[in-house]
């Protein structure tokens, strides 16, 4: 096993949970795996299918997914294939019969084509395994249910002494129990690893509106100048909207999402995977099917549904285990917006509730790590120290009068208005809805204009939150006072309010190629004590995109990002020492050793 790790992919040893996998397979029995993104599920049956005997049979969703594994896998010299309608039917043929031969070690296809395939070809194959990935989408409580998955029963039916191993990074315990369920699973054992990503640090910002979350996005992304991003958005509008925000400020991004023809999501997609842009702004229609290592930060325009959801997202970012951020903005208008969501989905209870949970994450004043890793089943003793709330404890102050003053209104107003109107009366903004209810003849009117409508927005969350408001969402949104509420308004009790944290000015720009903070003291100090990293580091990134272009596969498929890291720290000049690279395999160092180690040669002799 550990041979053939090293030989294929590089590695020397298995990460947490893999060789504890890996052999239950090669035994022959059936497993669920969860497993979080970056945490290397696709060798838990990548390696298996190199060890057993046939080929490897992998059920996956998506074109794209298939199409990633199957390019990084022949990059590492592995016979693989994937069986769909982006092939030509000679193309599709060929493979047929490639698998009939066994020359084939794993074989991708989609639960539709599977269907087919169980009738014919598959009839006369030695099939070695089973493995269904994202196998959250056969449950009707996974975030991304589809309905082809649920065939796959007829699995274990047809092929009852083959191991089937279902994989996927996001699956709480009642989509566990269903995925067994459906695959009618024989005996299997469940393997569930931490699903801690320490490299990301997790950033939450509320209250804000358009134009202060633009600023904060450009600020943002100057801090990471030429690394990739993906900023998710509930609409396919706000995908728009915020794309050409960032393509006046000269930053390359383009769009994503269901409304696009599928030529123009293939090109959005590959011109992402190839470099070509920094920034995708997407729907949650985006990411499933990518597998590329080196997306360094990820940032949601709208809280998202769930923390499944969430979680799934934040995922894409950091595979290669490189530092990476995660900032989420989270609004009152995404609640109203999700809420209407939730209860036209068909199934309210559970989709409120998912809602919720993720409430609770956007507005934690204690460490957002624990809060998620909690939701699926992992405790731990610490914080992280490595997400907003840990690094600025929030502080609180008495803000009774602030929460009065807005119960006032809301009072005044007959609890008929909605939170833009109740912050244009506390502003002393004349707008129309306020003349027009002469709403500027109130007491309260203007008693908040010492206090931006951004900073009210924040109060009016952490009000809801703490339950002095509610809000109807059966009478146009309108803001209602609670029994906790009326006890602050009329002084039976105090109100404790979260200071705003404001946001600093734009920082200046780390250096491109920089060694990032959490890898710096990974290796000794005489490694680079004679060349520059940076320099180095960025030769390094413009022969792997030149290799790249020419073999028509994105950059991450040659090298990762850590792998290039790690090369301009320990500068190998000989074969075998750039064999000795983490995640360079035997077919890798003799496809790419020379070339890499001439120009680091040619660098060290400057």
């Amino acid at each position: 096993m550990k041979e053939t790790l090293k030989r294929y992919f590089g590695y020397d040893s298995f990460r947490p949970r893999q060789e504890e996998i890996i052999t239950h397979v090669l035994q022959g029995k059936d497993a669920l795996v969860l497993m979080p993104t970056g945490g290397g599920k696709s060798l838990c049956y990548q390696l298996p299918a190199l060890l057993m005997k046939g080929t490897a049979i992998v059920v996956s969703p998506l074109i794209s997914l298939m199409k990633d594994q199957v390019e990084a896998l022949r990059a590492n010299g592995i016979m693989a294939a994937a069986l769909n309608s982006n092939n030509s039917e000679t193309e599709n043929s060929q493979i047929i019969r490639m698998t009939l031969q066994g020359t084939l070690k794993l074989l991708y296809i989609s639960p539709e084509r599977l269907m087919y395939a169980l009738e014919g070809f598959l009839r006369d194959t030695e099939v070695s395994l089973f493995a269904v990935d994202e196998a959250h989408c056969i449950s009707q409580w996974g975030h991304d249910f589809r309905p082809e998955y649920t065939q796959l029963h007829v699995l274990k039916e047809l092929f009852p002494k083959v191991p089937i191993v279902a994989l996927t990074a996001t699956a709480d315990k009642i989509t566990r129990e269903d995925i067994l369920k459906q695959l009618q699973l024989e005996n299997p054992s469940i393997f569930i690893s931490s699903f801690d990503r320490p490299n990301i640090k997790l950033s939450v910002r509320r209250g804000y509106r358009t134009r202060e979350k633009n600023a904060s996005i450009l600020n943002f992304i100057a801090q990471h100048p030429g690394e990739c991003g993906i900023i998710y958005c509930l609409s396919r509008a706000n995908t728009e909207k915020v794309c050409q925000m960032l393509r006046i400020h000269h930053i390359d991004a383009t769009i994503y999402h269901a409304g696009m023809t599928a030529l123009q999501r293939d090109k959005a997609q590959e011109d992402f995977i190839n470099d070509r842009v920094q920034v995708v702004c997407a729907t949650i229609a985006f990411g499933m099917g990518i597998d590329k290592s080196n997306v360094r930060w990820i940032i949601h325009y709208n809280m998202p549904k769930s923390l499944e959801n969430y979680y799934q997202e934040v995922g894409r970012a950091g595979r290669d285990g490189m530092p990476s951020e995660a900032l989420l903005f989270y609004s009152l208008s995404d609640v109203i917006t999700l809420t209407e969501f939730a209860r036209e989905s068909g199934q309210e209870g559970i989709n409120m509730e998912k809602l919720k949970r993720m409430q609770q994450y956007a507005e934690a004043d204690i460490c957002r790590r624990r809060i998620l890793l909690s939701y699926f089943g992992e405790d731990i003793d610490h914080d992280c120290h490595h997400c907003d709330v840990c690094m600025n404890p929030p502080h609180r102050f008495d803000g009774t009068i602030l929460v009065q003053k807005a119960l006032s209104a809301i009072y005044r107003t007959n609890q008929q208005i909605g939170n833009n109107t109740l912050i244009d009366i506390l502003r002393g903004n004349y707008r129309a809805e306020v003349t027009e209810n002469h709403y500027e003849l109130l007491k309260t009117f203007g008693a908040g204009r010492d206090v931006p409508a951004k900073d009210w927005n924040d109060y009016l969350l952490q009000m809801v939150q703490l339950g002095y408001i509610e809000i109807a969402y059966n009478e146009k949104n309108h803001l209602k006072i609670t029994q906790a509420g009326s006890d602050v308004l009329f002084g039976k009790s105090s109100a404790q309010l979260v200071v705003i944290q404001h946001e600093e000015p734009t920082a200046k720009s780390k250096k491109k190629g920089a060694l990032p903070r959490k890898e710096k003291n990974v290796f000794s100090e005489q490694a680079i004590a004679n060349i520059d990293y940076n320099e180095l580091f960025e030769l390094l990134r413009s022969l792997r995109k030149q290799i790249a272009a020419e073999e028509m596969v994105p950059p991450y498929i040659v090298f990762s990002d850590k792998t290039l890291q790690q090369m301009a720290l320990l500068h190998p000049t000989t074969i075998e020492a750039f064999g000795n690279v983490s995640g360079i395999g035997e077919y890798k160092k003799q496809k790419y050793g020379e070339r890499f180690t001439n120009l680091i040669r040619r660098a060290l002799e400057k």
